[in-house]
């Protein structure tokens, strides 16, 4: 009898998540008016988008199709960051300092599905993608400090 674990677990949470986060990202790029600032988004938007390719096969084992939704928090930020953001003074921080709180929400979602009994490769993946998104986290972080 095997004892690997055949379940995959909260892999589409972090899938909405990454997604509404990728979306974000590519409607800040518009909004930021520093090309450095413009670099990171994309940047940021690209890892996400890779990541979710690469989580899209546990998607399937879990639910039984690729996950195509996107997280209602990250959505409910990005609605309030525009309406914050029309009224500030300062768009790019704004759009910065909310970046990074979605940052924070991604890295709680994967915690969440480490949490899990997983399959080993989506273990394997889960704590790859963990290492990039702490990256993306701590130069949000950095890059909020700058510009505040």
């Amino acid at each position: 009898m095997s004892n690997e674990v055949k379940q995959v677990n909260k892999v589409t949470d972090v899938i909405e998540v990454l997604r509404a986060g990728a979306d974000f990202y590519e409607e800040s790029i518009d909004k930021a008016t520093h090309q450095s600032v413009k670099q990171v988004f994309a940047r940021m938007m690209f890892e996400k988008k890779a990541a979710i390719e690469a989580l899209q096969p546990f998607a399937i084992a879990e639910k039984g199709e690729k996950e195509k939704g996107e997280s209602i928090t990250v959505n409910v930020r990005n609605m309030y960051t525009k309406l914050v953001g029309a009224l500030s003074f300062d768009k790019e921080h704004t759009y910065v300092s909310q970046l990074e709180e979605v940052e924070d929400k991604t890295l709680e979602v994967i915690d969440e599905a480490l949490e899990e009994k997983q399959p080993d490769t989506c273990t394997l993946a889960l704590r790859e993608i963990r290492g990039t998104m702490q990256a993306c986290h701590d130069e949000m972080k950095a890059l909020q400090e700058i510009t505040a």
